[in-house]
């Protein structure tokens, strides 16, 4: 069935007019860094729940240690506001502020606390590294010791990247209820779609009513796919060989941290806000480089029985010549020899090179979607 929002309850900020900025004095504008205003959309519209806005130290000591909010509700990665020096010294608790980037106002937070943290030690918790060539990590120490934490009063209306596609839990909840679908497997993905991930979807499909398909777009790190080749690509996949009317691609503004063990967890409660009944966690999941074992994100999930979504925890597909068909590694009696894997980075590299030379790697049409872009990967 449809599970409960994580918390019982889906959150829901209102929409503030802009016009209500001028209310604020300048010293009540607070300048924030990128992807506050993507973080701010996943707390307003649900994504994040239970989580009304920033994360105060009370709850990140907690987060950091017990991977659960001091209520016991299963957190992994503590969302975080961080502020310059400046207005760090000239905020007090209480006060009403107006966050803002280059684009613009993005909401009306209440401040609860101002306080600071060791980033190195939050970081190596988060990140189980404090090598700072992991890209998380570097990312995680550059925003520095200071924060806020506090609640949203309002958020202002603004468009993201791919908006006309992009839904709410509250969204795909009412597109699942009708179309009657009552398990839903969700599927995250930062890269174009290989043949293994097409073998995982039909698994899912065996089993559940929906496939949500849910591809991350926005920022990550140099060498990912952008975000259009990876929405052009599954909707090639899908219009192609999947059966229409049990998928439903709609992408999500959310920028990856690479945090492995955790942000799978993380990942997991945000598809369980949507309204998913089951996840795909695969090998290495949110992972980068070497920092994770293999199956490190499926193990540390696991450990939360009470999680409220079911997992499944595919091993690596492969396609075996002798059997002449695809199946999970560990579903096969035959030699290693005699299978052909599927790699990410055996795909980059075709596609860079604008060759097919591997027909059971990708569909032809994916790779049509993927070279019809000049530049498919972020610089």
């Amino acid at each position: 069935m449809i599970p409960d929002p994580h918390g019982k309850r889906l959150i829901s900020i209102p929409e503030a007019n802009p016009a209500i900025c001028s209310e604020f004095s300048d010293s009540q504008h607070v300048d924030v860094p990128y992807g506050t205003r993507i973080t701010a959309r996943l707390i307003s519209t649900g994504v994040y729940s239970p989580l009304k806005g920033f994360n105060s130290s009370h709850e990140i000591e907690n987060i950091l240690k017990e991977q659960r909010l001091p209520d016991g509700t299963i957190w992994p990665i503590p969302i975080m506001l961080p502020i310059g020096q400046e207005n760090f010294g000239s905020l007090k608790d209480g006060d009403e502020i107006v966050l803002r980037d280059v684009s613009g106002p993005i909401a009306i937070l209440k401040i609860d606390e101002r306080f600071s943290i060791d980033p190195v030690y939050a970081g190596r918790r988060i990140f189980q590294t404090e090598d700072t060539s992991h890209p998380g990590f570097a990312r995680f120490l550059s925003r520095g010791n200071l924060y806020l934490s506090g609640e949203f009063i309002k958020v202002f209306p603004y468009d993201l990247p791919f908006s006309d596609r992009t839904l709410s839990p509250a969204e795909t909840r009412e597109r699942f209820k009708k179309a009657g679908w009552k398990t839903v497997t969700a599927f995250q993905t930062r890269n174009v779609p290989h043949r293994g991930h097409e073998f995982m979807h039909m698994k899912a499909l065996d089993t559940t009513d929906g496939l949500f398909i849910n591809p991350v777009i926005g920022k990550k790190k140099s060498g990912d796919f952008n975000d259009g080749v990876i929405v052009k690509s599954y909707d090639a996949l899908v219009n192609s060989h999947y059966p229409k009317e049990r998928v439903l691609v709609a992408p999500l503004n959310y920028e990856m941290q690479y945090a492995g063990p955790r942000e799978a967890l993380l990942h997991a409660i945000m598809r369980k806000n949507f309204g998913a009944s089951h996840f795909i966690i695969g090998r290495d999941h949110a992972g980068v480089g070497n920092y994770y074992g293999a199956f490190d994100a499926q193990k540390n999930c696991e450990a939360f029985p009470d999680l409220g979504i079911e997992l499944m925890k595919f091993n690596a597909a492969s396609y075996c010549r002798r059997c002449e068909t695809f199946s999970f590694s560990d579903s096969c009696g035959h030699e290693p020899g005699h299978k052909i894997g599927f790699s990410g980075t055996e795909v980059r590299r075709m596609i860079f090179n604008g060759t097919m030379e591997n027909q059971l790697l990708i569909r032809q049409e994916v790779m049509d979607a993927v070279t019809s872009f000049p530049e498919p990967f972020q610089i």
